[in-house]
């Protein structure tokens, strides 16, 4: 995934919100912090278009079902483009769209914040376990 530059101005929520962009926004949230979409997103954006089946080959541990059910609701929200050429067997090919990249840019921040705070985190944690062990 890119980085976004050290300097990028953080945005202002403004204070009324469009009940339709807060909805749209836990909806992302949600679909994004679902693992697999973003694997997709990341394995689309440094492999660029890819069939299914290496799709399935690069993530690796996703079955087939949960891909093709993150791989509709992606296509539904205009995250990818799914291209049929007519061939027998249909091959089938799907690729990120601008959207979608633009998604992968704005989450991209999240990896950001990790690598910054990861040693914090993992503190953190080691003494919460500590703690809950005394």
């Amino acid at each position: 995934m890119r980085s976004l530059p050290a300097d990028a101005p953080l945005r202002v929520i403004p204070d009324v919100v469009d009940p339709r962009v807060e909805a749209l926004v836990h909806e992302l949230i949600g679909r994004v912090a679902d693992k697999w979409t973003m694997l997709i997103l990341e394995t689309l954006e440094e492999k660029g278009e890819l069939r299914f089946t290496q799709l399935s080959r690069e993530i690796g541990t996703i079955s087939q079902k949960m891909l093709t059910q993150t791989l509709r609701q992606m296509e539904r929200d205009g995250l990818i483009k799914r291209k049929i050429h007519p061939v027998v067997p249909p091959k089938v090919e799907y690729r990120l769209t601008e959207l979608g990249r633009s998604l992968g840019e704005a989450f991209c921040g999240v990896w950001i914040w990790a690598e910054e705070n990861l040693a914090k985190v993992h503190e953190a944690r080691e003494t919460f376990e500590t703690a809950a062990k005394a």
